[in-house]
C-alpha cells in the first residue's frame, strides 16, 4: 500500500492506495507545532480504525505548503513506518517542463496537482482551479509544459478577512447562493463571495486561455474543498477532489527508483 499525505495551509489530506484504487480518505487540523509522536500515532491509528494494517504500507509520497511540519512528519514516517517519505520538491521528478526561472517558488501542491493533472489528461492543454485555503490557478500545455498560474484568496480566508478587519460584518456560513441582491448582512456577505468567486474565476479562465494556449481551449479541472460548491456554475469541464494524491501517487512511482 502506498500513503500519499497533502499537508495544506488549513487541513491534513491523506489518501492510502491499494491496487491503484484509493481505498481510504481522511483529513486532520494542520497544526504548526504537532510533534512527529502526534502525528505518528494519528496515522497509524487513522489507517488501523479504518480496518487496514498499517504495517503494510510500503511507501509514503508527501506534499506540503506548511515547511515548518515538514521535519515532523519526516520523522514520524521513519519512526512509525520505518520509510523515508518523499516529500514533492525541486529536484522531484515530475513528468513536467517547468517555466519558471526559480521552480522552488512554486508550491509542492500545486507541483502535485500539475502531475496528476497530465496523468489523468494527457496530451491536453489544462487549466487546474484548487479551491483550498488560497484559490489557485495553474496553467499546462499539452506537451507537460508547466507555465505558471495565479494565486488569489479562497473563500474562507475572504469571509475571515472581512470579519477580523471590520467591526460589525459577521463571520458567515460559507454557501452557494441564488440571489445576488442579499437582504441582510449575512445574505449579502454570502452573496459577495459566492458571485465575486464566480467573477474571479470566469475572468482569469478567460485571460490564461488567451495568455497560454494560442488560441485553443483548455480543459478545466477543479479540485480542493469549494470545487463542488460551483458545480452547477458550469465553470469546469470536470471536478476531482483527489487529483493532489492522484499526483502524489504518480510521483511516488516516477521517483522509486531514486533513494
Amino acid at each position: 500500500m502506498i500513503l500519499t499525505i497533502d499537508v495544506g495551509n488549513t487541513q491534513i489530506l491523506g489518501g492510502l492506495w491499494e491496487n491503484n484504487k484509493i481505498v481510504l480518505r481522511f483529513r486532520r487540523i494542520t497544526g504548526t507545532s504537532t510533534s512527529s509522536d502526534e502525528l505518528g500515532l494519528f496515522l497509524r491509528s487513522v489507517i488501523r480504525e479504518n480496518g487496514f494494517d498499517p504495517a503494510l504500507v510500503k511507501s509514503i509520497a508527501c506534499c506540503s505548503v506548511v515547511p515548518e511540519i515538514n521535519h515532523s512528519l519526516g520523522s514520524a514516517c521513519l519512526k512509525y513506518f520505518e520509510i523515508e517519505a518523499l516529500f514533492v520538491q525541486a529536484g522531484t521528478k515530475t513528468g513536467l517542463k517547468i517555466k519558471y526561472p526559480n521552480p522552488r517558488e512554486i508550491g509542492a501542491d500545486r507541483i502535485a496537482n500539475a502531475i496528476g493533472a497530465i496523468e489523468l489528461f494527457p496530451d491536453k492543454d489544462i487549466v487546474i482551479i484548487d479551491m483550498g485555503t488560497a484559490t489557485t490557478f495553474d496553467a499546462i500545455t499539452y506537451d507537460k509544459t508547466y507555465l505558471g498560474g495565479s494565486i488569489t484568496s479562497g473563500l474562507t480566508m475572504s469571509m475571515q478577512a472581512l470579519a477580523e478587519k471590520t467591526s460589525k460584518l459577521p463571520t458567515v456560513e460559507i454557501l452557494a447562493t441564488n440571489q445576488a441582491c442579499g437582504t441582510s448582512t449575512a445574505q449579502a456577505i454570502q452573496s459577495g463571495l459566492y458571485f465575486g468567486h464566480i467573477g474571479l474565476v470566469k475572468e482569469l479562465i478567460n485571460r490564461f486561455s488567451t495568455e497560454c494556449f494560442n488560441g485553443r481551449k483548455p480543459l478545466i479541472i477543479a479540485t480542493g474543498g469549494f470545487a463542488r460548491m460551483f458545480e452547477k456554475e458550469k465553470l469546469f469541464d470536470f471536478v476531482e477532489v483527489d487529483l493532489v494524491l492522484i499526483g502524489l501517487k504518480k510521483a511516488h512511482e516516477l521517483n522509486k527508483e531514486i533513494k
